[in-house]
């Protein structure tokens, strides 16, 4: 007798929503609004000293992801890993919810305050119980615009 693996998309969590914006509005009702979804941000750069190199940037924005239980029941940590272009990955950020089960689910909306150094293809891997479950991208570009006459330093 064979053993079939199981399938994760029969069981849960689900994935409702994983996305990156720069706001989320919550109404009265509940309602949540993603507003300004973004996966690529571009940083420009003008005039005449415009660096070569992308500088170090900040570019605050709102993780968004919202799970249904499925089976899933009980306490459960959500964990957050940036990595960075390089590949190297930065410290995980762990949260717990309680998933009540079938249809309910977490809605998990957190500040990212990130410095992004490095031009490239920022990943957040999201993992449930250390097993992951989907991964935000988001790509971050540097235009570099030369005007004028380069100013030089005594």
């Amino acid at each position: 007798m064979t053993v079939e693996p199981v399938n994760p998309f029969d069981r849960g969590p689900f994935v409702q929503v994983a996305a990156l914006c720069e706001r989320v509005l919550r109404e009265a009702d509940g309602v949540v609004s993603l507003i300004r979804l973004v996966d690529v941000v571009t940083h420009t750069e003008h005039g005449p000293n415009a660096p070569a190199d992308m500088p170090e940037i900040h570019y605050p924005l709102m993780l968004v992801l919202v799970l249904k239980s499925g089976v899933s029941r009980g306490r459960h940590d959500i964990t957050i890993i940036p990595e960075l272009p390089s590949a190297e990955r930065l410290n995980p950020m762990t949260m717990s919810v309680n998933m009540e089960g079938g249809s309910r689910g977490v809605s998990i909306i957190t500040r990212l305050d990130m410095v992004y150094k490095l031009e490239g293809l920022y990943w957040f891997n999201v993992q449930f119980d250390g097993r992951p479950i989907t991964r935000i991208a988001l790509e971050v570009r540097y235009s570099r615009m030369v005007t004028g006459q380069a100013t030089q330093t005594p």
